[in-house]
């Protein structure tokens, strides 16, 4: 009979969910997290055998420890990524989408 085991970690969100910005990729994509391992037998998760809160990237994954007197920075209500800033068009024209400019027609001479 074959047995399975293994000791993979899981990562649950936990506390505060505010957007953050990543250190390492610029998005708003930071959240509070526990991140546990389990000894696991046939799949099952049958023992917790660490426990330890972290920061979480959803995008690129990078996880930090939690340390007192460090927390990502909170993104503020439009953040756009650095790279990305001024590639979509003028704010002025937000949500108006593709806006063509209309020229009178000269008369014939």
């Amino acid at each position: 009979m074959d047995f399975f085991f293994g000791c993979p970690t899981k990562v649950k969100p936990e506390g505060n969910q505010e957007a953050r910005i990543c250190p390492r990729c610029h998005n708003a994509a930071m959240f509070s997290a526990k991140s546990r391992t389990w000894f696991e037998l046939c799949f099952v998760p049958l023992i917790p055998m660490n426990s330890k809160h972290v920061w979480m990237c959803g995008i690129c994954q990078l996880q930090v420890n939690t340390q007192p007197g460090w927390e990502p920075q909170i993104a503020q209500p439009g953040y756009q990524h650095p790279q990305l800033q001024g590639q979509y068009g003028s704010p002025q024209n937000a949500g108006y989408g593709y806006q063509p400019s209309y020229t009178q027609p000269q008369p014939q001479k």
